[in-house]
């Protein structure tokens, strides 16, 4: 049981990494787009942004409930 625990753990980390990481590549993105005052770089940054949300939300959300699977 303490391998599924710790596997899991991990996994809401690397979730939650990626989705800081995509969060952050969004906010760049609209900075950018507001900086060349391209809408199109503004609404893709806007997109990842919350796209970078969503994936950390499942992270600290989704991926904890998966000990009750194994517990």
């Amino acid at each position: 049981m303490g391998f599924f625990s710790s596997a899991i753990s991990i996994l809401q980390t690397l979730v939650v990494a990626i989705g800081a990481g995509l969060g952050v590549w969004g906010v760049i993105n609209l900075l950018e787009g507001y900086g060349a005052d391209n809408p199109g770089a503004k609404s893709q940054g806007i997109k990842q942004l919350m796209a970078g949300g969503g994936v950390i939300l499942i992270g600290t959300q989704l991926v904890p409930q998966l000990s009750g699977l194994f517990g």
